[in-house]
C-alpha cells in the first residue's frame, strides 16, 4: 500500500512557483513535523541540496528524541565529483557524513544520487555500495528525470529509485518503468505531484515562460468542475490510486497544506474510469519544458 513521504526542500529554502509564504521558520517546521508524525507519516525526504532542511530536521530529531520513529532519506550533493576524480570514495564518504551530522543520525535509512548522470559512473556506484556495506546507509538509490536513467538504476541493482509523476509526467507508467522498477525489487518513490504547486495557481498568475502550459491548466480547472473534485483530489488520487507507487513524496509550505494533502490521501480513492482516462488522453504526452522545472526560465534544479 502507498505510503505517504514527508519531503523538506521548503524547510530550507524559499521553494516552489506557487509559494506564497516563504521559507517556515524552524518552529513551524518542528509543528509541521510533529503532526506528520503523529498521523503516522514515518519517512522524511531531504538532501544537502535543500539548504538549511538537513540541519532542521537534525535539530528537530535531537530536540524531540525521535531518531528511532522515523527512517530519513537523504541526497548526495549535486556536481560534487569532478569529472577527473581520484578517491570518489573519500569525496562521498565526507559528504555523508556531513548528512549524518547535521542530521544527528550514524545511519541513513536511504541516500540518493541526486546528480543523476552518476548513476553511469561505475565508481560512485561502487562507493554507494560500499558505504551500505559498511552500515552508513541502509538502501542506495537515484533521484532521476528521465526514464533512462531508472532503467539503469535496475541494471545496478540499487534499493530505492525516485522519480517525477503527476498528471502532466505520465512518462514512469507510459514508459513501463515503474512496473519493471517494481519487477526488480526496486521501491519506487514519485514526486512533483503537484508540480511545484504549478497545478494550484490562478491560471493569470501564471508567468510568461509556462504561457504554454495553460491550456492544459485550464482542461485540469474544468475537470474538477465536470467530476466535482477538488484540484488537491485529482492530483493526489491519481498518484496513490496506482498500485505499484511505494511512496508518494510530498512538500507543503504550512500547516493548513500540510493538514489538507494528509486528509486527502486517507480519502477514499476516485472511482470514476472515465475521469481518469480523459487524464490519460489529454495529458499523455506534454512537453519537456513544462513537466522539468530545470527547464523553466526561473527553475530550480533541486527536486
Amino acid at each position: 500500500m502507498i505510503k505517504l513521504c514527508l519531503g523538506t526542500v521548503q524547510f530550507g529554502m524559499k521553494y516552489g512557483i506557487n509559494n506564497q509564504s516563504g521559507q517556515p521558520s524552524e518552529e513551524e517546521c518542528f509543528e509541521m513535523l510533529d503532526i506528520a508524525l503523529e498521523n503516522g507519516i514515518k519517512t522524511i525526504d531531504t538532501a544537502r541540496a535543500y539548504g538549511t532542511a538537513e540541519t532542521i530536521v537534525g535539530n528537530y530529531l535531537e530536540y524531540r528524541n525521535c531518531k528511532h520513529k522515523v527512517e530519513i532519506i537523504s541526497k548526495l550533493c549535486p556536481n560534487v565529483i569532478e569529472a577527473n576524480e581520484k578517491d570518489v570514495y573519500s569525496v562521498i564518504r565526507k559528504e555523508l557524513e556531513g548528512s549524518l551530522k547535521r542530521l544527528h543520525i550514524s545511519q541513513l535509512n536511504g541516500y540518493l544520487l541526486h546528480t543523476p548522470e552518476y548513476i553511469y559512473n561505475e565508481k560512485i556506484i561502487q562507493t554507494l555500495f560500499r558505504l551500505k556495506n559498511e552500515k552508513l546507509i541502509q538502501n542506495i538509490g537515484v533521484s532521476i528525470y528521465d526514464i533512462k536513467e531508472g532503467d539503469e538504476a535496475i541494471k545496478k541493482n540499487l534499493d530505492y529509485v525516485q522519480l517525477p509523476y503527476s498528471i502532466l509526467d505520465q512518462r514512469g507508467m507510459e514508459s513501463g518503468f515503474i512496473e519493471r522498477a517494481k519487477k526488480s525489487g526496486l521501491t519506487v518513490f514519485t514526486r512533483s505531484a503537484f508540480l511545484q504547486g504549478l497545478f494550484l495557481m490562478n491560471l493569470e498568475k501564471v508567468p510568461n515562460y509556462l504561457e504554454h502550459a495553460k491550456p492544459y491548466l485550464e482542461f485540469f480547472e474544468s475537470l474538477t468542475k465536470q467530476y466535482n473534485k477538488s484540484k488537491i483530489e485529482l492530483l493526489i488520487h491519481y498518484v496513490k490510486d496506482l498500485k505499484e507507487i511505494d511512496y508518494l513524496v510530498f512538500g507543503v509550505d504550512n500547516k493548513n497544506q500540510l493538514i489538507e494533502d494528509m486528509a486527502v490521501f486517507n480519502s477514499d480513492m476516485i472511482r470514476e474510469e472515465n475521469l481518469f482516462k480523459e487524464i490519460k488522453k489529454i495529458y499523455n504526452q506534454v512537453d519537456n519544458s513544462i513537466i522539468l522545472p530545470s527547464l523553466w526560465s526561473n527553475g530550480k534544479k533541486v527536486d
